[in-house]
């Protein structure tokens, strides 16, 4: 006896929006018991919603069992058009709900890694500011990768995302916000810890195991990288500075989020006056984007703290 797949969906109703949002919920917590408290439901209930979807969609989503939690292939499809549905059902109630001139709604943004400690400040003010004009807005914060910030920018799941300026991608709009230094760094236990500067030679410098960003970098920051013996790599700052601190490699951090190391005696920057560069951090929005009340208001905002 033959098996017939179910005919693809004809319409989106409520009521799959609503599984879609528990199945995003699932995806992002990792499985279902531990979605459990987040729901506000049983693992039971969310697994018959699970079931209940995938039968609506004719698709095999995840994996469930002994062996844990995992996506299937189509399941990771079906997460990311998820995403972009939900993006685009709250991008168009935000822009109804501006037609009121009411901050209402969401702003979804991405940042890079360990920014609260830059002095400047003006993220923070620019969302105090917002949220003084608009007390119902609800603020979602990502901290991911600077080459997924841009991503989901351009694909509608951030309003604006803040990352290391690395030369423009086609379709989005960059904004210098400000400049941080880098210097390198090592920790204590690591055999330059208490060697002087002085007595320090370049060759030597060079010498040892060092940490790579997999980011992207301005190409004239590149070589400083290229000059290093680089046997590692992290994704972000707080990759880097975990690598740092285990005392066996070295490597550039910006100097306000290394700050409290130093202060404890666990980093020291090496070479400080030479071995050091400066990085613009800029805000990205889509280009072309639609009116948005909420981003163009914390827009106005970051431009007025600066």
């Amino acid at each position: 006896m033959s098996t017939r797949r179910p005919a693809p969906l004809a319409q989106v109703s409520d009521f799959e929006i609503r599984l879609l949002k528990l199945f995003r919920s699932v995806v992002e917590c990792g499985g279902f018991s531990a979605a459990e408290s987040v729901l506000g439901i049983g693992r039971s209930a969310i697994s018959q919603q699970m079931s209940d979807l995938e039968q609506r969609l004719g698709l095999r989503l995840c994996q469930r069992g002994r062996a844990g939690f995992a996506l299937t292939e189509e399941g990771r499809e079906v997460y990311q058009s998820t995403q972009q549905l939900l993006a685009a059902l709250e991008s168009f109630r935000t822009e109804v709900n501006g037609l009121h001139q009411n901050l209402r709604g969401e702003l979804n943004i991405g940042l890079t890694d360990n920014l609260v400690t830059v002095p400047h400040m003006r993220i923070t003010h620019a969302l105090a500011r917002l949220k003084e004009r608009g007390p119902e807005v609800r603020i979602h914060i990502r901290m991911t990768p600077p080459s997924e910030v841009e991503q989901g920018v351009l694909d509608g799941r951030l309003h604006i995302g803040v990352v290391p300026q690395a030369g423009a991608l086609s379709g989005l709009d960059y904004q210098s916000l400000y400049d941080e230094r880098s210097l390198l760094y090592c920790a204590v236990g690591h055999p330059l810890f208490y060697v002087d500067d002085q007595q320090l030679a370049e060759d030597r410098l060079d010498a040892q195991d060092a940490i790579a960003p997999t980011f992207r970098l301005p190409p004239e920051i590149q070589r400083h990288y290229q000059r290093l013996n680089c046997t590692a790599s992290a994704s972000d700052r707080e990759g880097m500075a975990f690598l740092i601190l285990t005392g066996r490699y070295i490597g550039y951090l910006p100097d306000h989020y290394a700050a409290a190391w130093v202060q404890q005696g666990r980093l020291r920057a090496l070479k400080a006056a030479s071995r050091y560069y400066d990085l613009s951090l800029a805000s990205v929005t889509r280009k072309g984007r639609r009116p948005h009340l909420v981003l163009e208001s914390f827009l106005e905002a970051l431009a007025a703290t600066g």
